[in-house]
């Protein structure tokens, strides 16, 4: 994991302190300051709300309110497309001035156009979605043309001095062999990836092409032996997650480490599961009976091994266990031999289905503030 020397100072410091100071802390908040989105990807749970939650928006106040709430060293601002937040050049402006490290998600197809209105810094990063080379992204997101124009992006980025890097999400049927040759051209171009399996919300269109956690650690070893153990790309995850993703390691998730604040509220229990909502992140922390969730706990969690779940254990180990990290960072990832035992799933409970509820629950709420708002809404839907 490569990060500018001030930010990585700041997150340093704060893991080791909390670290210390045992319990449960948070990582990097994530925040979700809209759910439109200028894209239909069929693997996205995001996007197939009614046009009045489309609509919400956490205002500036509600995203500043949510970093000093968490206490997080560091934003991942996604969606929907957050490009599309009329006021989110402020909010980026805001989290800067506090020394937050900001992720800034996108899929680029507005990006020439707001560039500007950003400036480059050592806390600001690019995080550019595109899920491998032009047929891989282009069928992932449904729409010809993104990839090209997410390259053409990255380039105008680089040569404006801003960071760069790619969020790569990998579904089941992808080729071990494209994806590593799409590694090798973000290599080339100086292009930092971050990269993570996908994840079934419940309410994605495409149920089909999620792998399961035996796919995938058997998919990455083919990836990252393409790499020479990975060490022939730069990645933003931790060596401990990519040893994870191999097989390597056995852990369970920290759902706390990234949580998310939505238009909805804080998100119980992550970031990908949503089974209610919270006003405080007081009360998401200490009214989520987190024994629930997790592998082997839940069947909803069953097959995830998603960054945003496991990176914050693979953070924990390293604090534990810095040999073994940089061990596996310099050696590079082991791609042969037995994986580690993986948990037991026979045991999880049921899913439940609790998605209509929040929505109704959500149309309600925003039918009683704003009666004649609503009646707009649906009468143009």
């Amino acid at each position: 994991m490569t990060l500018p020397l001030a930010p990585l100072m700041r997150i340093g410091a704060y893991t080791l302190k909390n670290h210390i100071k045992g319990g449960k802390y948070p990582l990097v908040l994530m925040l979700e300051p809209l759910l439109r989105c200028n894209l239909a990807c069929p693997g996205c749970g995001k996007i197939d709300y009614p046009d009045a939650i489309l609509n919400q928006r956490l205002s500036y106040e509600q995203c500043m309110e949510a970093i000093d709430e968490c206490g997080a060293p560091a934003v991942s601002i996604a969606g929907g497309e957050p490009l599309l937040h009329r006021d989110m050049p402020r909010i980026v402006q805001g989290y800067l001035a506090k020394k937050k490290f900001v992720i800034f998600c996108t899929n680029a197809l507005l990006l020439k156009k707001k560039i500007d209105d950003y400036k480059p810094s050592p806390f600001f990063t690019w995080s550019i979605h595109l899920d491998g080379d032009q047929g891989m992204h282009d069928h992932a997101v449904d729409q010809d043309g993104t990839y090209d124009v997410a390259i053409e992006a990255i380039e105008l980025a680089k040569s404006k001095g801003f960071r760069v890097q790619v969020n790569c999400t990998v579904f089941d049927g992808a080729s071990s062999e494209r994806l590593a040759s799409f590694f090798d051209e973000m290599e080339k171009r100086g292009v930092e990836i971050t990269i993570s399996p996908g994840y079934s919300y419940e309410r994605a269109a495409d149920q089909e092409h999620f792998l399961t956690r035996e796919r995938t650690k058997n998919f990455f070893r083919d990836v990252f032996k393409r790499g020479d153990g990975a060490r022939a790309w730069t990645f933003t995850n931790s060596p401990l997650f990519l040893d994870f993703l191999a097989g390597n390691q056995t852990y369970e998730c920290t759902p706390w480490s990234m949580p998310l604040r939505t238009v909805f509220g804080w998100q119980k229990p992550c970031y990908l599961v949503g089974e209610g909502y919270v006003p405080t992140f007081a009360e998401l922390m200490e009214g989520t009976d987190w024994d629930q969730y997790g592998v082997g706990k839940y069947e909803k969690c069953s097959n995830c091994m998603v960054h945003c779940g496991f990176e914050g254990t693979a953070a924990a180990d390293a604090v534990r266990n810095p040999l073994k990290m940089f061990t596996v960072g310099r050696r590079g990832i082991r791609t042969e031999g037995p994986m580690a035992p993986d948990i037991d799933l026979s045991h999880a409970r049921p899913a439940e289905d609790v998605h209509s509820t929040h929505v109704e629950a959500e149309l309600a709420k925003i039918k009683a503030a704003d009666p004649d708002g609503y009646k707009r809404t649906q009468r143009a839907a």
